[in-house]
């Protein structure tokens, strides 16, 4: 139970929050409102690289963590009904007792922090799939995941708002929220670069083409596994499978920026040639045609005719 104007309020159970929650957003929807719920299946908020590593960053802050234990349960119980991510703000509405609006503000990452960042990374990244995936070299991962000149945020640099009356530092609403992005990671990974306010194809190793080098492989042995992810932010992490993304109902506000990314995905498939096409496409590549011995319209040769 919460405390509220020097009383108790009554504890609302999971079902009847869930239950609210859905006639809340019918409501929004009618109204004309766009949402995009955070819906997470079982107890695990994130799967992927990407919203593991938001997660693991969000427990790192010691000054928050009594109220991150309560925000795990309500975003794992639906209860954050919206979330929009833009860049340097994170806007969410919560359904508890009642229905609040949250609002979280974070730091610009500075010009200056980005292009040294991006001269750090300089030729560790040359595919924009692998950088969303999560799949480049170690160095390279810590380097991108590190507080201070990464791109993960510091608890200073958050600032945030909820229209509930608890007066606490963050809130379990605030809480669910933080950990709802996460979640929505693993759907778009695109949307970290998006809120820090940067352009993730500029870590790419050659940008005016954007095109991945063949001739090199990548040293499997040096990228940074789940224990190692772990070790970055001080925690210990659950290892389950990747799963496929999803689409959320943001991605109408991303435009131009989603049509950039699929252009340099798009660039990056023909010059790894058709069997990458193929795998960008999601379609089987054709089968050459090989010449055939027979064929019905073929003139007979003058031995034929003179027999």
């Amino acid at each position: 139970m919460s405390r509220s104007f020097g009383g108790w309020t009554p504890y609302v159970p999971v079902a009847a929050r869930r239950r609210k929650a859905e006639r809340e957003i019918e409501k929004l929807r009618k109204k004309g409102a766009v949402l995009s719920p955070v819906n997470i299946e079982g107890r695990q908020i994130a799967r992927t690289f990407w919203g593991k590593a938001w997660c693991n960053n969000l427990e790192s802050y010691r000054d928050y963590e009594n109220r991150l234990p309560r925000g795990r349960t309500y975003v794992r119980n639906g209860s954050v009904v919206d979330l929009q991510i833009a860049p340097r703000e994170i806007t969410a509405i919560v359904s508890g007792s009642k229905i609040y609006k949250v609002k979280v503000s974070i730091g610009d990452v500075g010009p200056a922090r980005w292009k040294t960042l991006c001269a750090d990374c300089s030729g560790g990244i040359d595919s924009l799939v692998e950088l969303l995936q999560g799949r480049f070299s170690k160095g390279v991962m810590e380097r991108l995941c590190r507080q201070d000149t990464g791109l993960f945020p510091r608890s200073s640099e958050i600032r945030f708002t909820c229209s509930c009356s608890d007066h606490a530092l963050m809130c379990k609403h605030i809480a669910a929220v933080l950990y709802g992005v996460g979640a929505r990671l693993d759907e778009r990974p695109e949307l970290l670069f998006r809120l820090r306010a940067v352009d993730e194809t500029e870590l790419l190793s050659d940008l005016g083409s954007a095109l991945p080098d063949t001739r090199m492989k990548r040293d499997t042995a040096q990228t940074l596994v789940h224990n190692d992810l772990a070790a970055l932010f001080g925690l210990d992490m659950e290892e389950s499978k990747a799963l496929a993304p999803s689409h959320s109902a943001d991605a109408a506000s991303a435009g131009h920026r989603t049509k950039k990314l699929k252009r340099v995905v798009d660039n990056q498939a023909v010059a790894a040639g058709p069997a990458a096409q193929a795998r960008a496409t999601g379609l089987k590549p054709a089968q050459e045609k090989r010449p055939s011995s027979h064929n019905p319209r073929r003139r007979p040769s003058a031995q034929g005719r003179a027999s």
